[in-house]
């Protein structure tokens, strides 16, 4: 279950304080909870190819060379999207017959030759894209939903949402898909991934009518409590079925909460720095539940550092499949840790684009490099980082650190407020094997080729697979591609 830009502060056993999580809460008290758990980019698109190929996005090709250190992601104008040379998860989970499906937001390119089904999923609903829009489908297409292979109809149009309101359906789309897939792959007594890849807590935010203003967070809340329902019916269908204790079910999100958009369609990084585009905590760190019962003890909260690509050598591990070794790959097998409680030592990389910003190491992290946006976008009224300006550390350009990287001890400052003291001792031993460490890395590293460099018109979402049955086909214009502009 991947969530879309929710923060680690938007669930109750996390802290916040309206507690209006209790499925979700509930989850976390039977299961496993994880205080250090981190996406592989602050972004949507490189952190969803990350959990789905082990592998971080300078690896697999989700990032650009354009500019040095830039965010970038696959809006309609893309024309790169997840390369044949990369092995998804469901790919290597058919190898143990197992039937798989993603709801929701795929991502990782909308050209036919990127499509989920060309990538290892049996089934599909859902969109390519986030939900943007209305457009006028002249300038820019409206967004296709798929079932399979072929659109059924377009955002906004056939798929309502209310923009003045918030209200759509979606999410109980969505629910209804995973509800039945789940009862029919059981009915055939077949083995399933399940990729629940909801986007209602993505600006613009949206929620069902039952759910419209019933929270204290205002729009945004009421979607979380959506999806807090959703999650709720999701693991009762198992329960009901029979097939809990034989279910590894994970929840997280693809990256921080969005503060730009807060607060009324933001969630909470609460109590880490900025948010979403910035390789802060708030950016970076996740809220994240493991939940099979019978397996997994009740109750417990794990310090291991984990990522959304260790879902990808777990997956594999408890499916009884092996990683592929003919590749790099970063995900580390959590099933120890699941299983047993153990924890693992490993580092964290937190890339930006085609750079290495930052690293973990225990409970240090340094920074080699420091930027949360551009003085253009904040001039505009665009701030990653609201009400939390640190001199120093949330720069507005690009601020070099690689001689003398700026460290913070995230156990005694999780708010990356005050940094250690280079003359200090403990600065210069957890800076020795944090060097060493990054050495070892960038030994290793050949990055794949960018993905995100190259946009055109001409490739949206114009005429998708399954137009034609709807009379919904729209022309597009000449091919004029350009190199993307990513400011952020």
């Amino acid at each position: 279950m991947l969530m879309d830009d929710m923060g680690w502060g938007d669930l109750g056993v996390y802290g916040q304080p309206a507690r209006e999580t209790p499925n979700l809460d509930r989850m976390a008290a039977e299961g496993m909870v994880f205080t250090d758990f981190y996406t592989a980019n602050p972004l949507c698109s490189p952190s969803r190819a990350s959990l789905l190929t082990g592998r971080l996005p300078i690896r697999n090709g989700f990032y650009t060379t354009n500019a040095h250190a830039r965010n970038a992601y696959t809006p309609q104008e893309i024309v790169g999207g997840i390369p044949d040379s990369e092995i998804l998860l469901p790919e290597l989970l058919k190898k143990a017959n197992y039937v798989n499906k993603i709801v929701g937001k795929w991502h990782l390119g909308h050209r036919a030759q990127y499509h989920p089904l060309r990538h290892g999923f049996d089934e599909w609903f859902g969109s390519p894209n986030c939900h943007f829009g209305p457009y006028d489908n002249k300038e820019t297409p409206n967004l296709p939903l798929y079932r399979n292979m072929d659109m059924i109809g377009r955002y906004y149009e056939d798929f309502p949402i209310d923009i003045k309101t918030g209200e759509a359906n979606l999410t109980q789309l969505y629910l209804k898909e995973a509800l039945n897939f789940i009862g029919r792959q059981h009915n055939d007594d077949r083995p399933f991934f399940l990729y629940w890849a909801i986007d209602a807590t993505h600006a613009p935010v949206y929620a069902s009518k039952k759910f419209l203003g019933t929270s204290q967070r205002g729009l945004y809340g009421d979607a979380v409590r959506e999806i807090d329902d959703s999650v709720g019916q999701i693991l009762a269908h198992l329960q009901n079925l029979g097939i809990a204790e034989k279910t590894f079910v994970f929840l997280t999100s693809d990256n921080g909460a969005a503060l730009i958009s807060a607060p009324n369609e933001g969630g909470s990084n609460a109590p880490f720095l900025c948010g979403k585009q910035t390789t802060f905590e708030g950016g970076m760190r996740e809220p994240a539940i493991a939940w099979w019962p019978g397996h997994i003890s009740a109750g417990q909260v794990s310090h291991q550092l984990g990522s959304v690509m260790d879902l990808f050598t777990t997956s594999l591990s408890l499916a009884g499949l092996g990683r592929p070794h003919d590749r790099e790959i970063d995900g580390i097998d959590l099933s120890p840790v699941l299983l047993q409680g153990k924890t693992i030592d490993r580092p964290v990389f937190y890339y930006r684009g085609n750079e290495m910003m930052a690293v973990r190491v225990g409970l240090h992290k340094a920074h080699f490099w420091t930027w949360s946006n551009s003085w253009e976008e904040f001039a505009q009224g665009i701030d990653f980082c609201p009400g939390q300006t640190i001199s120093g550390v949330t720069t507005h350009v690009q601020q070099e650190h690689t001689m003398l990287p700026l460290l913070f001890h995230l156990g005694r400052d999780p708010g990356e407020k005050y940094p250690i003291r280079v003359t200090s001792a403990e600065y210069q031993g957890a800076i020795q094997q944090i060097l060493s460490i990054v050495q070892q890395h960038q030994k290793r590293m050949v990055p794949g080729e960018p993905q995100l460099n190259v946009c055109d018109r001409a490739v949206m979402n114009w005429s998708p697979p399954g137009c034609e049955k709807l009379n919904k086909c729209l022309t597009p214009p000449a091919s004029k591609p350009w190199k993307c502009s990513w400011p952020h």
